[in-house]
C-alpha cells in the first residue's frame, strides 16, 4: 500500500494511509522529547493506538499514559496532546473520524513551535 500523503512536522511526521468520506487513518511518529500542540477539533473525533513507544497523552488537563497495544479515544470538542518523554520514537496509528479531516479542524492552544 502506497502513503496517500507524507508530511515532516516539527515534532516527527505522519503518513495518511486512508483517507475516505467518513474516516482518515494515519501512522505518527513522535520524536523522542517532543509533544504535538494541545489542541481540539470541531469536526472529528479520534481514536489513537499505540505500536511502539509510550505515549503521554493529556485530555482536557488530564495525562494518561498509553502503552503500546493500549489505545485512548478523544472525543469531539476534547482539548488533547500527545508527547513523548521516551528516549525512542512514538509510533501510533489515529483514526478520524468525523464529517470533515483537514489539517484546518485545528485549534492549537498551546503549541512548542509557535503555530497558531
Amino acid at each position: 500500500m502506497s502513503a496517500l500523503e507524507y508530511d515532516e512536522r516539527p515534532w516527527g511526521n505522519y503518513t495518511v494511509l486512508s483517507d475516505e468520506d467518513d474516516h482518515k487513518v494515519k501512522r505518527i511518529v513522535v520524536h523522542p522529547g517532543k509533544r504535538l500542540s494541545y489542541q481540539t477539533h470541531a469536526r472529528r473525533a479520534e481514536h489513537w493506538y499505540v505500536v511502539s513507544g509510550v505515549a503521554t497523552v493529556t485530555l482536557d488537563g488530564t495525562d494518561v499514559t498509553v502503552q503500546p497495544g493500549e489505545s485512548v479515544d478523544i472525543g469531539l470538542g476534547t482539548a488533547h496532546r500527545v508527547a513523548n518523554q521516551a528516549e525512542d520514537d512514538l509510533v501510533f496509528v489515529e483514526v478520524q473520524i468525523g464529517d470533515y479531516f483537514g489539517e484546518d479542524d485545528i485549534v492549537r492552544l498551546e503549541d512548542d513551535f509557535g503555530r497558531s
